[in-house]
């Protein structure tokens, strides 16, 4: 049975009746503004900000704005299904909560709290190796929800073979493996605060409880805590990684496995040789790379290069339910959402990450009715026209 994702509006309107409000705002993209004011400066830097001067988040913004929809008429739209297949898995909306490390400087509910609000929706929530909250306990709160993990992929072969044990075994179906953070990037915000969480011990929780990166500490992390801090420092990703690594991550993962950070045609095909089932088109939100291409500019030839090879995911911009038709119509199967459910877990909790869900594809279920959609599968590119702007 489908959803009727847009008939929340009609929630937000019969609740009016009473005087009542939602208690956060339905246009997602103000959420930012009021984080920075709820919110202290070091947590609202680390996830609002980007490298450099933020040239590539306000890119990806661009790049999207940039297209605009074309709608269509006359179309029967009464009966729609935002229902989609996706790693040979049947999701009831393109969209996944993209991984986002460290959710305890949000929010006390962290992790937990954000993984029960996509399990409560029905989308697929994506664990970030770097949570602050270990993936048995977060896998736990989510009862037999589709959930997802991302692995940074440690130095040490025995840890990360090991998180893919762990991960397997607490139920994570599909593997996301971040690969274009081998580095931190230069990040302004943080630094001109030096702020780092995970220098105090917190988005390491995955690490701290994993028995083969315990074996290589000297003592117990709680006797010696900033040798833990140091040896996860030390391990925490690779920049000597390549292709041919991949092999490892195939031999070790049974189930569909997902290459996030791409943005180059190439690296598609280089990724569908490797044997990988997806890509996700992203530029990690403006984090990485200043001056980067935009996401949505390099979705397309991405797409054109996957062809029926890989599923192709996007992420880096996304704010509302048009960005998620426009990423439709260039060329993804579905898209991660980051930023927007993190403001709502930061200032509401899970109640906060419900709202952002539920607006986003109640906006998504309107924008395709009125576009002439009763599915997101009808969504390509002659929906949109690209403005001079």
């Amino acid at each position: 049975m489908a959803r009727h994702w847009a008939d929340f509006q009609y929630e937000i309107y019969l609740n009016g009746m009473t005087g009542a409000v939602p208690r956060l705002p339905t246009d997602l993209s103000r959420l930012e503004e009021l984080t920075e004011q709820r919110l202290g400066p070091g947590p609202v830097g680390y996830v609002a900000g980007s490298a450099g001067d933020g040239s590539t988040a306000r890119a990806n913004r661009a790049a999207l704005e940039r297209r605009r929809i074309v709608p269509r008429m006359l179309r029967d739209v009464r009966e729609r299904d935002l229902s989609v297949e996706v790693l040979g898995r049947s999701l009831p909306a393109p969209v996944a909560l993209a991984p986002v490390g460290v959710l305890s400087i949000m929010h006390p509910g962290a992790e937990p709290a954000a993984a029960r609000a996509a399990a409560a929706q029905g989308v697929p929530f994506i664990l970030s190796s770097a949570s602050s909250t270990p993936m048995e306990e977060v896998a736990a709160a989510m009862g037999d929800a589709e959930r997802w993990f991302q692995l940074y992929w440690s130095k040490d072969r025995e840890v990360a073979r090991s998180f893919l044990s762990r991960a397997r075994a607490a139920g994570f179906s599909v593997l996301v493996v971040t690969l274009d953070t081998p580095l931190l990037a230069w990040r302004p915000r943080d630094l001109d605060r030096a702020y780092l969480p995970f220098l105090h011990g917190v988005g390491t929780a995955n690490y701290f409880t994993d028995p083969a990166f315990l074996a290589g500490l000297a003592k117990p992390v709680q006797e010696d805590p900033n040798a833990a801090v140091m040896h996860f420092v030390n391990l925490f990703s690779d920049p000597g990684k390549t292709w041919p690594d991949l092999a490892f991550l195939r031999e070790h993962w049974d189930g569909p496995i997902v290459l996030k950070g791409v943005l180059h045609p190439d690296d598609a095909r280089l990724a569908a040789d490797a044997g990988m089932d997806g890509v996700v088109v992203s530029n990690h939100g403006g984090r990485q790379v200043a001056g980067s291409v935009a996401a949505a500019d390099a979705l397309p030839r991405v797409a054109a290069a996957a062809g029926d090879r890989l599923a192709v995911l996007f992420d880096s911009g996304v704010r509302s339910g048009d960005d998620v038709f426009k990423a439709l119509a260039l060329g993804a199967r579905a898209v991660l959402l980051g930023r927007p459910y993190v403001y709502g877990l930061g200032l509401d909790g899970q109640p906060g990450v419900e709202h952002v869900i539920r607006c986003l594809l109640a906006e998504l279920d309107l924008t395709l009715a009125l576009s002439g959609h009763a599915t997101p599968t009808t969504v390509g590119p002659a929906d949109l026209e690209e403005s001079a702007g």
